[in-house]
């Protein structure tokens, strides 16, 4: 079972249909930490503010259940907010504490872009991932976010795009995967990045 983590921060049903509008039928939305620590495979998705998403998954204890998981090797997808949630500091009005998984800032697109930055733009593959399995290189995917991540580790970039900067939209550490856009809104290459995590949890899972 995937667990698509319920921390009051956007549309968590289209995540849910987006999965089995990609053939992954085992999913489930839940804010319960040990339906999260009990599942095969974690998505974290969300839109909105680093700092209140930052504490709703303290207050739920979610915070907890998403760090003893990746540390156990269970599969994880951020998605958009949940990839920014990953670095160390969220840098929007103020300095807010991140999941610290991977090393790095979350900061906002620089002056002179429009932001939000809203719409499809490609992502080039950094390196090979199973999560673009069958994904060509600079396919196009939505996007929908005005801060973007900084790791300090490069090694865990596994995809980048263009607008006005070439930020990262996509990286991997481990078992652990995320995007800054929405697979679940990008027509077929999103399902099909979707379906190569259910590939992934799948496999992991034995």
């Amino acid at each position: 079972m995937i667990a698509i983590v319920d921390y009051k921060m956007g549309n968590l049903r289209s995540v849910e249909k987006g999965f089995e509008a990609a053939g992954v039928r085992d999913v489930r939305v839940t804010d319960d930490p040990d339906v999260i620590g009990a599942a095969d495979g974690v998505v974290l998705p969300g839109v909105g503010a680093f700092r209140d998403a930052a504490s709703n998954l303290e207050a739920s204890g979610c915070r907890d259940a998403l760090l003893a998981a990746i540390e156990g090797g269970t599969p994880f997808l951020g998605i958009c907010l949940g990839l920014q949630l990953l670095v160390d500091t969220g840098l929007e009005d103020g300095e807010w504490r991140g999941l610290g998984v991977i090393g790095g800032t979350c900061e906002r697109l620089p002056a002179g872009v429009k932001v939000p930055h809203i719409g499809w733009n490609t992502v080039d593959q950094a390196r090979e991932s199973p999560l673009f399995a069958g994904v060509p290189d600079g396919s196009a995917f939505y996007f929908v976010h005005s801060f973007h991540v900084l790791p300090h580790e490069p090694s865990c970039i596994i995809g980048t795009t263009e607008y006005g900067i070439r930020f990262t939209s996509a990286v991997q550490k481990g078992s652990v995967f995320a995007v800054q856009f929405h697979p679940e809104k990008s027509s077929d290459m999103g399902l099909r990045l979707l379906r190569n995590f259910g590939t992934i949890v799948e496999e992991a899972a034995g």
